[in-house]
């Protein structure tokens, strides 16, 4: 499945890595793509292994408000 999220509070390529590492660290990653200048990402993930809701969670346990779009 693939998932688009809105991430708020990213500055820099640094944030952006920071969300990259925290998703790729959940069971069931496929791929992840974040973009700075759009404040989004879009997540490639094995359904019956991990949901947007946790993937959600994950990138707020890094620091950024996020949310499902």
């Amino acid at each position: 499945m693939k998932q688009k999220f809105a991430i708020n509070g990213m500055s820099c390529n640094h944030c952006v890595a920071t969300v990259e590492k925290a998703v790729n660290e959940l069971p069931g990653i496929q791929k992840v793509k974040v973009n700075l200048k759009k404040n989004e990402g879009v997540v490639k993930f094995d359904e019956a292994q991990v949901d947007a809701k946790q993937i959600a969670e994950k990138v707020t346990a890094a620091g950024f408000d996020t949310e499902v779009v």
